[in-house]
C-alpha cells in the first residue's frame, strides 16, 4: 500500500517541560491490589532530569533530525517558554503558529519509571488550556493531532475534516478523559489512528467498538507493542513490524512520539507501510537510548546500517539526512 502525500506536517499537541525520575525497583512490589482505595506510597528515585517534552515538541524534534518539514501549532506559557523557543528554532523546527500565552507557564509533565519500564505520570497543563481556540492554517498535507486536551482534539479533527487535511491521530494517555461521543468524532475520518496496546485498549472499550469496527471509520490502526514492535492493520492487511535493538536502554518516554515522527516521515516519502512502521521503529530505538525526549540525534550512515541491520528490505528514501 503506496501512499501519495507531500511534504508539510502540521503538529498539535502538548508543549511541555518533562521532569523525569527513575526508580530502580518494580511498581508492582509497593503496590497492594486490594488496598487501592487507600493508596498510599512514595518511591525513592534515583535519578531526576529536566528536558524539553510534551507530543508536538517530541514529534517536530524528531522530524527535524530527519529533515521533514513541519509546523507546531500548540501553547506555552509567556513565563517560562523562551528556553524552548530558541530550542526549536536551533533545530529549524518552524514556531511561527505557536501560541505565546500571556502570564502564563508552559505544562510540565512529571514522570516516574520503574526496572520494568511501567510509567507512572502527574501533568501540570498550564497554557495548554487554551489549545482549543487554535484554527488550524491551510496548506498542509499531513497533520498530527497528538496528545493535548480532548476538546481541542476534537475541534482540531472538526477542522481538519472541513479542509480535507489528512491527520494521524495519537491521544495517547488522554483516552480516559473523552467523552465516548468525542472520541468517535476524532477517529471517524483519521487518515492513522495510533495508541500502544493498553491504550488502544482503552479506546476499544471507550468506543464500545472491535479493531475491525474501527477500521471502518479510520484507514490505518497502528498498534505499538513495546519490546514486540508494532501491529499495523487496515481493513485488507495486518502488518507485523519488529524492533531495532538499541545499544542501550536508559528510559522509554518518547519513544511512542519518536515512532509516529518516524512513520509520518516515511509517509511523505511515499513509503510502503512496513517501511513507515520499520522506520518509525528504528528511530525509536535512538530515543531510548538517552534521558529525555528531545536529546538524541541520528546520523544518517547509522542510522541506515542499523535499519538494515534489523530490517530485511532497503530504506525508501535518500534526502531526510543532512550531511553530518
Amino acid at each position: 500500500m503506496t501512499q501519495t502525500l507531500k511534504k508539510r506536517i502540521l503538529i498539535t499537541g502538548s508543549l511541555a517541560f518533562d521532569y523525569i525520575m527513575d526508580f530502580n525497583e518494580s511498581f508492582e512490589k509497593h503496590i497492594l491490589p486490594d488496598k487501592l482505595k487507600t493508596l498510599s506510597v512514595s518511591f525513592i528515585l534515583n535519578k531526576l532530569s529536566r528536558n524539553f517534552g510534551g507530543v508536538a515538541g517530541n514529534i517536530a524534534y524528531n522530524l527535524s533530525l530527519i529533515n521533514t518539514n513541519c509546523s507546531i501549532l500548540a501553547s506555552c506559557g509567556e513565563k517560562d517558554s523562551e528556553f524552548y523557543l530558541k530550542h526549536f528554532k536551533k533545530h529549524n523546527i518552524d514556531t511561527s503558529l505557536i501560541n505565546v500565552v500571556k502570564e502564563s507557564f508552559t505544562a510540565n509533565a512529571f514522570m516516574i519509571t520503574d526496572k520494568n519500564n511501567c510509567q507512572i505520570s502527574g501533568f501540570y497543563k498550564g497554557a495548554l488550556e487554551k489549545d482549543s481556540g487554535l484554527l488550524l492554517p491551510a496548506g498542509f498535507d499531513l497533520m498530527i493531532i497528538g496528545a493535548t486536551l480532548p476538546t481541542a482534539m476534537v475541534s482540531f479533527s472538526k477542522q481538519a475534516k472541513k479542509l480535507e487535511l489528512p491527520y494521524i491521530f495519537a491521544p495517547g494517555q488522554e483516552i480516559t478523559r473523552f467523552l465516548k461521543k468525542d472520541l468517535l468524532e476524532c477517529i471517524n475520518g483519521s487518515f492513522l489512528t495510533i495508541a500502544n496496546d493498553y491504550e488502544m485498549a482503552l479506546i476499544t472499550k471507550k468506543a464500545g467498538l472491535s479493531k475491525k469496527q474501527l477500521l471502518r471509520k479510520t484507514k490505518i490502526l497502528i498498534t505499538t507493542l513495546g519490546n514486540y514492535g508494532s501491529l499495523i492493520e487496515t481493513k485488507n492487511e495486518t502488518i507485523k513490524v519488529g524492533t531495532a535493538k538499541p545499544n542501550r536502554v536508559l528510559d522509554p518516554t518518547g519513544a511512542g512520539d519518536s515512532y509516529i515522527a518516524g512513520f509520518a516521515a516515511g509517509l511523505l516519502q511515499n513509503c510502503n507501510l512496513r517501511t513507515c512502521g520499520q522506520i518509525g521503529a528504528n528511530i525509536a530505538s535512538y530515543a531510548i537510548e538517552q534521558y529525555g525526549t528531545q536529546n538524541h540525534t541520528l546520523d544518517k550512515n547509522i542510522f541506515s546500517k542499523r535499519y538494515e541491520r534489523f530490517f530485511t528490505d532497503k530504506l525508501c528514501y535518500n534526502n531526510f539526512f543532512s550531511a553530518k
